[in-house]
């Protein structure tokens, strides 16, 4: 597998992929704001609002946040989504770009910030019909953190005693049962999102989705 980006590097990809969807929603009308995206109880604009408040919380405003929630992470996200939806989605369009070259994040662990984009913006672009745009690079990086440790998702839970193998690019790990389908496939599954199972193949197919599913 190729070696880890630095984090200038990481911050370069986060760039690009925020600008790449707020591209993709510059055509999206009104009511496909509206449309439930994959990320439960969210709309589209929900999850662009999300994002924009990922993008602008450091770290001790995610402290003082996650303390005044009572460290209920769905408290705090709700929250933070609130304060990021404009009046309109145009608004929180214009929001989300704003913050397209930031680099505020709670942690230092950048690739997860990766993850928050690449993931969230399938969330909207799947159920919008919305070709996913994300680079085999960034994907690479991204199902790399996500296999080693659980931190916003449940990835190294999900792939445990596995075999996971991109079909396109560099990305394998682990030992087991082999699960292979492109590096986007695999980070959603790892993401927990069901519609991706199916598009992976082989004979540890059945084992991460019946994790991906609990």
């Amino acid at each position: 597998m190729t070696t880890a980006l630095d984090r200038a590097s990481l911050w370069s990809l986060i760039h690009h992929e925020r600008a790449c969807l707020a591209a993709d929603l510059d055509s999206v009308d009104a009511e496909d704001w509206r449309e439930s995206s994959l990320c439960p109880g969210w709309t589209v604009e929900d999850v662009v609002a999300h994002l924009t408040a990922v993008a602008t919380l450091g770290r001790w405003r995610w402290l003082t946040s996650m303390v005044g929630a009572g460290f209920d992470a769905d408290v705090h996200n709700r929250r933070r989504l609130l304060e990021q939806r404009g009046p309109t989605p145009g608004d929180t369009l214009r929001r989300f770009r704003a913050a397209i070259d930031l680099e505020v994040a709670p942690s230092g662990h950048t690739a997860a910030w990766l993850g928050e984009v690449i993931v969230h913006g399938a969330d909207v672009r799947h159920p919008l019909g919305i070709q996913d745009s994300t680079s085999v690079q960034a994907a690479t990086e991204v199902a790399r953190f996500f296999a080693q440790r659980d931190f916003t998702v449940d990835g190294r839970t999900r792939s445990r005693d596995l075999r996971l193998v991109a079909t396109d690019g560099p990305f394998a790990v682990g030992t087991g049962p082999i699960v292979e389908g492109t590096t986007m496939a695999l980070v959603m599954t790892m993401a927990g999102r069901e519609p991706f199972v199916d598009r992976l193949s082989g004979p540890g197919v059945d084992v991460i989705r019946e994790r991906t599913a609990a």
